[in-house]
């Protein structure tokens, strides 16, 4: 397995992290999966096996039993293990049962650590941006639970550019930790984070953990122009909240695909995952499983590369207009604005 660096941090990390959101499978999450203890003890075999030896999960993941459960299976081997949960999403009924102020946030970790069954986070990241809350107020905070030794490294997901660049703004100016890590969305059917989130973690030094980098369940290989859409998938039930994308840019993608997948003999879920680990800024890929058999086959994503004439194809096949202003810069001021990839 290979290691990088997370951001511009001293972290290293594997290039492939194992999500838990497959785990307790409670609530609208259990379409995911529903991987009791038992079951997450032997897939966290496979993945420390293989040198998969980070498992992301957050605390709204099965109302809390996705932490829960994942804290059953690292009992005993903690330290063999890096551990990245997220909160600031509603997780309770009350009015402060939600966002980043330093009242959520305290209750939120404190909850964590519970859960998992142990007395540090090593990344800890916001699951989304509170516009209520000043940074100053929740990079404080957080400043308190690195001080205290509750959590080592912080991060973000789901933030705007100018979300994190005010945040990382406020913690330069008081010397606050830096955010290190941009858990984001990003995959050969959704390649919005380079348009400024991936610019962004080049200039500032924030690695991607990329969440869904499977396209929400669409490159797995089951979905195909002509063919008829799989009767057991989470996508139907769960397609809602997540990203949009329409079914010809999908064939479009799939179809260039499956030409590479004859030339290297890999497959679907392997040949999106690599391409991936070859772009900018890419730290690791929160892989997911409902059982051993996906397990297994995404970790065929390492250990081989795409040619540059391949990546080529995928790039081509994948490419969108972009929205403003990001056409105009490439259309007229590329030489003093070049892409980050």
């Amino acid at each position: 397995m290979e290691y990088r660096r997370l951001g511009r941090s001293g972290l290293m990390v594997p290039a492939l992290s194992l999500g838990t959101g497959t785990f307790g499978g409670v609530g609208r999450l259990a379409a995911w999966g529903t991987t009791d203890a038992t079951e997450a003890r032997r897939l966290l075999d496979i993945c420390l096996e293989a040198g998969v030896s980070m498992f992301d999960t957050a605390n709204v993941y099965s109302l809390g039993e996705s932490e829960r459960v994942l804290g059953e299976a690292i009992k005993g081997r903690r330290d063999k293990v890096l551990i990245s949960t997220k909160a600031t999403f509603r997780f309770g009924d009350g009015p402060n049962d939600i966002g980043s102020s330093r009242e959520h946030l305290l209750k939120a970790i404190d909850g964590s650590l519970s859960r998992l069954g142990t007395d540090y986070i090593d990344l800890f990241q916001l699951h989304g941006f509170d516009a209520f809350t000043p940074p100053e107020e929740v990079l404080s905070t957080l400043d308190v639970l690195v001080r205290a030794g509750k959590i080592r490294y912080v991060g973000v997901s789901n933030f705007s550019g100018w979300h994190l660049m005010k945040s990382l703004g406020v913690a330069d100016k008081h010397g606050f930790p830096r955010y290190v890590a941009n858990q984001t969305y990003y995959s050969l059917i959704g390649r919005d984070y380079e348009w400024e989130l991936m610019p962004l973690g080049l200039d500032q030094g924030l690695g991607a953990v990329v969440w869904s980098p499977l396209g929400w369940g669409r490159l797995t290989g089951k979905i195909r122009r002509g063919q008829p859409k799989p009767e057991v998938s989470r996508l139907p039930k769960t397609a809602e909240f997540g990203p949009p994308v329409s079914d010809e840019h999908v064939y479009r993608v799939v179809d260039a695909i499956d030409e590479i997948a004859k030339e290297t003999g890999k497959s679907v879920s392997q040949i999106a995952l690599n391409w991936l680990l070859q772009r900018p800024t890419v730290s690791t890929l929160i892989i997911g499983a409902r059982n051993e058999t996906q397990l297994r086959e995404n970790l065929g994503a390492v250990g081989w590369s795409l040619t540059k004439d391949q990546v080529a194809k995928l790039d081509a096949a994948s490419t969108v207009t972009l929205p403003y202003p990001y056409w105009h810069q490439r259309v007229t001021f590329s030489d003093r604005n070049p892409p980050a990839v």
